[in-house]
């Protein structure tokens, strides 16, 4: 029972106490704990905020303030209604912080639970256009927001030429002596290496801004409700600074597989162009109008350089010998890489076909 009281004990930091208070398990993030919290004036989420990944709590949860403030300020201009079920609301605890922290030193937060609403793990071209709208829609209300920049909550999340340091350091160090065996696939990443820069050279030469970002841009990040319109966008840990290419990509990377992330048949894998254009055509309706011509050019670049982050990021790991991605089998690592790899030439083959669909959508 010490752990109940510990999280009701938590919870009263920011509702009060409430001796009828439940609270239960929910989802299953990879990065935080979350628990559905019902008391006699609301439905709550708690979290547990991965502090070993997100260094820097005050400036992540002052982020997630800043944006859904615009975001809300933004709905209110509009003329929305219920807007509580379209932007996430955080609750302060009682000494009116955004996060409390607990006597062991972990951190924990509560928002609003958006009642009636649902999310989805497997994807359609139809839920591939209304995540395009929902992510599109994002960007553009957050695309004038006043102040600093936000803060990075991972730095250098998808930075290319970071992430190619990196694995350089990886393949130099050869930890796990793994390096004999895949020499082959070392060649393949360093072969793309320069045209994957792009983006980073592009912003120097101050040609591709750096706007807000979501950053995580999974289907399952995207509530509808029971009609299956859209909500709103949520989990905005890594909402930040970054490329719109990013975004844009990693939804392909995720969302347009037709096999798994980690799939052993190589032959189940390669990009479905129905999601590509189902999503690119809901992205562009609500992002052409703030987007450059340069960012709407690479849009399917963007595609490409995700799955080619990813299949570094996978054999960086495999080469260091599995220290940062839980593996269920000594090899997981590789065949992540080579799936990804494969899904890679998959969208270096429909390339082209890509940037057709790009441009036809941006033109609509």
């Amino acid at each position: 029972m010490g752990e109940m009281n510990k999280l009701k004990e938590i919870v009263s930091q920011f509702i009060g106490e409430d001796a009828n208070v439940e609270i239960k398990p929910l989802g299953k993030g990879h990065i935080n704990d979350s628990y559905k919290v019902v008391s006699g004036d609301g439905e709550y989420v708690l979290q547990r905020i991965n502090h070993h990944i997100f260094k820097n709590i005050h400036e992540l949860q002052d982020n997630i303030r800043r944006v859904t403030e615009h975001i809300r300020k933004k709905l209110k201009e509009q003329g929305v209604t219920g807007i509580d079920r379209r932007v996430l609301t955080l609750i302060p605890t009682r000494e009116r912080a955004l996060y409390y922290r607990d006597a062991t030193g972990d951190y924990w937060r509560v928002m609003d639970f958006i009642k009636e609403s649902k999310s989805y793990d497997d994807i359609n071209p139809e839920l591939a256009y209304r995540a395009g709208m929902a992510f599109g829609d994002f960007q553009k209300m957050l695309a004038d927001l006043p102040g600093e920049p936000l803060f990075e909550t991972i730095p250098n999340f998808h930075n290319m030429e970071a992430r190619l340091e990196t694995f350089r350091e990886a393949v130099k160090a050869n930890k796990a002596g793994r390096l004999d065996e895949v020499a082959g696939l070392v060649k393949e990443i360093e072969d793309r290496a320069e045209e994957m820069c792009k983006a980073e050279k592009l912003h120097r030469e101050g040609k591709l801004p750096k706007r807000i970002n979501h950053c995580d841009t999974k289907v399952n990040n995207v509530l509808f409700d029971n009609d299956d319109q859209v909500l709103c966008v949520v989990d905005l840990d890594t909402v930040m600074p970054g490329y719109v290419l990013s975004d844009f990509g990693d939804f392909i990377r995720t969302g347009a597989n037709t096999g798994a992330e980690d799939d052993k048949n190589l032959d189940n894998i390669s990009v479905d162009l129905d999601i590509f254009e189902a999503y690119a055509k809901g992205y562009l309706k609500n992002a052409a109008s703030f987007l450059s011509g340069v960012e709407i050019e690479n849009l399917a670049f963007g595609a490409k350089l995700l799955t080619y982050m990813q299949t570094v990021r996978f054999f960086t790991d495999y080469i260091d010998g599995d220290t940062y991605y839980k593996i269920a089998y000594p090899e997981h690592n590789l065949v992540r890489t080579e799936a990804q790899f494969r899904l890679l030439q998959s969208l270096e083959e429909n390339f082209e076909k890509m940037r057709q669909i790009v441009r036809e959508a941006a033109a609509q």
